[in-house]
């Protein structure tokens, strides 16, 4: 039984062999940090956003992916690579720029090109821009869009800027262009229940987004998150109830959907709360011996038409 459609594998067939993903951090903010829409960002957000595994951004584009190609290489004898812009919002910046930094991540042996952004920050000019980069250079392109939930109230209480109105507007413009679309969830936030992990399943799916990184949430210290979790004012659900949600969302998403991720990692460094004090991969192994045990797998749930025989 194949529980769900993993990533590395999907990597696999789709070149032929292991591909790894390179970081690349650029320096670039976001619209609810500098005022244009808020201050201060998501309110799990920390100063250096997700970039805590990644190289200077000081550091030109071409110089960081070919260090870490290098040291990838030499440890896993890998070949391919996926250049990552990461950190933050990587199309809000000017159009000139952005192409500059784009064209620097093409190099030998890198067959994809992903950029993580915000669903209200990406434009048809950026994506006729990175069309035409698919078609010159024949290098693959994909767009991480952070959603995190699709209950509207919550992305308010964590200050997202933008509804799920913003998210199914990109998803409806980036699918002009076949572009691949992975979406960013967190199925452990505070104002979250079950029901909006299901249908947040059920949006991605119905959407057909094609990949989805899944991640617990941590928290940060010097973040309003932080603040909240110090002074109790929220509580967070168990490590069961976290393995309960990723099987449910794995069951209401459509089978043909790639998981990137079922939890993800954090430092420990000037963290609150990192993934119930546990490793990843203890975690990990629970969630898929539990849908061994109970023979549950992706897709198993997901429906949108009745049919009824009269």
């Amino acid at each position: 039984m194949i529980l769900y459609n993993e990533y590395s594998k999907y990597l696999k067939d789709k070149y032929g062999e292991k591909v790894y993903k390179l970081p690349v951090n650029i320096p670039v903010t976001c619209p609810n940090r500098d005022g244009t829409i808020g201050f201060g960002g998501c309110t799990f957000c920390s100063e250096i956003g997700a970039g805590f595994e990644m190289l200077d951004n000081t550091l030109s584009v071409k110089d960081q992916i070919q260090k870490n190609m290098d040291y990838i290489s030499s440890k896993y004898k890998a070949k391919k690579f996926i250049a990552y812009f990461q950190n933050y919002t990587n199309t809000y910046l000017e159009l000139d720029s952005f192409k500059k930094y784009i064209i620097e991540a093409i190099v030998p042996n890198v067959v994809e090109i992903s950029i993580s952004t915000r669903p209200d920050c990406i434009g048809d000019e950026y994506l006729k821009f990175l069309e035409g980069i698919h078609r010159e250079y024949n290098v693959n392109i994909s767009i991480e869009l952070g959603l995190q939930t699709s209950n509207y109230h919550t992305l308010l209480k964590i200050n997202r800027g933008h509804t799920l109105a913003e998210f199914i507007d990109a998803v409806t413009r980036i699918k002009k262009f076949n572009f691949a679309i992975c979406t960013h969830v967190i199925l452990n936030l505070p104002w979250d229940n079950i029901e909006d992990t299901i249908e947040t399943a059920k949006i991605l799916s119905v959407l057909k987004v094609e990949q989805v990184k899944i991640h617990s949430l941590y928290i940060m210290d010097n973040t309003e998150m932080g603040r909240q979790y110090k002074e109790k004012e929220i509580a967070l659900i168990s490590k069961d109830e976290y393995i309960e949600r990723v099987i449910i969302f794995l069951e209401y998403s459509n089978r043909d959907i790639v998981v990137q991720r079922l939890i993800g990692r954090a430092p420990k460094e000037n963290s609150l709360f990192v993934n119930w004090g546990i490793s990843w991969w203890k975690i990990k192994d629970e969630i898929l011996d539990k849908m061994l045990m109970e023979e549950r797998y992706q897709g198993k749930k997901e429906k949108f038409i009745i049919n009824k025989n009269y």
